[in-house]
């Protein structure tokens, strides 16, 4: 007698299953798998949440149901074998599937929004800069300093020999002037 194969089968589980059963000299194996598939079929859904993943469970497990089977000396345990045989193969998927998938809430790549056109980005910036530069010479005195050095209100203030108060006062006129500055308009 030639031994059984040892390596995966790829076609449907029964299929695959009496196939090889019909090559090798197994008929009851064959007709083991006609009579109980459909319930072993069942099992192996209760066990996985895709009915392909089923299937693939069931094939993995008749066959190594077939490859034991000269060694199963009970046959009328043969639905508790294939039933370990599934949880045991279905534990082993698990296992390696928690090692290389990892599933988050966050996705390792960034989302990656779409980078502003450098024209675009140029023609905004040279846009501001007319609009600041159309401000009263102490707004905008106190606008490049605040916003475009980054200096506090106090260094601000201490910068021009203002008190904060004016400093905070003048730019907020500053503004909403800007906001209200035509040319601006595109951007809001």
């Amino acid at each position: 007698m030639t031994p059984p194969p040892s390596g995966p089968v790829c076609a449907g589980a029964s299929t695959a299953a009496l196939g090889a059963a019909a090559t090798t000299g197994y008929p009851s194996f064959s007709s083991y798998v006609r009579a109980r598939g459909p319930v072993l079929l069942r099992t192996a859904r209760s066990l996985t949440a895709n009915p392909s993943d089923a299937e693939d469970l069931l094939q993995t497990a008749l066959a190594k149901t077939f490859v034991a089977w000269e060694r199963i000396e009970d046959h009328r345990a043969l639905d508790g074998y294939v039933r370990r045989a599934l949880l045991n193969t279905r534990t082993s998927q698990w296992r390696k599937r928690k090692v290389d998938e990892f599933a988050c809430e966050e996705l390792p790549e960034p989302a990656g929004l779409p980078e502003p056109d450098p024209a675009e980005r140029q023609v905004l910036h040279d846009a501001m800069w007319r609009a600041v530069m159309r401000l009263p010479d102490r707004q905008r005195a106190m606008v490049v300093l605040r916003y475009y050095e980054d200096l506090s209100e106090a260094q601000t203030a201490e910068v021009l020999g203002v008190s904060i108060g004016t400093v905070k006062s003048a730019v907020s006129r500053a503004l909403g002037k800007l906001r209200e500055d035509p040319e601006l308009s595109p951007v809001r």
